[in-house]
């Protein structure tokens, strides 16, 4: 009885909250611990912390990119494996995986010369150099004031 009641609750918020659909976060996580217990025909329980760290290391280092959500996944997946058969303790041990700093795009002399004699108007010229001369965050430019004193 109550899993009808369950599945009746998943099928309305399916049928009218847009973007729920079966594809949930738990079903990814469930596709994840099974893609381990495949690898290694055991279940995660079974699987020692050295091969579980093998595997995620494979897993990140694959020579096709993985994307930060198949790796989140496989992690977050087998964490809340662990956590729900009561190993919280291996749950916590998980590696992470680092985001990629990316530096700024800079601009050549040219390019800068290019930038500031773009616009037509001398007030838009100003404001563009002063924002990139002072290395205004785009808030940070929104919020100018202009007082004017006579």
């Amino acid at each position: 009885m109550k899993m009808k009641s369950e599945s009746t609750i998943l099928q309305r918020a399916m049928q009218t909250v847009e973007g729920f659909d079966k594809a949930s976060t738990l079903e990814n996580y469930l596709r994840r611990i099974a893609l381990v217990c495949l690898e290694f025909n055991r279940l995660p329980e079974d699987i020692s912390e050295d091969e579980i760290n093998e595997y995620l290391t494979a897993l990140a280092q694959m020579s096709k990119s993985p994307s930060r959500s198949s790796f989140k996944h496989a992690i977050y997946g087998l964490r809340y494996c662990f956590r729900h058969i009561g190993l919280n303790k291996r749950a916590i041990a998980l590696p992470s995986m680092k985001k990629e700093a990316k530096l700024p795009v800079m601009f050549n002399r040219s390019e800068l010369l290019q930038l500031f004699r773009t616009p037509i108007l001398l007030k838009h010229r100003i404001v563009l150099t002063l924002i990139y001369s002072a290395g205004l965050r785009s808030q940070e430019a929104i919020n100018i004031k202009i007082r004017y004193r006579l």
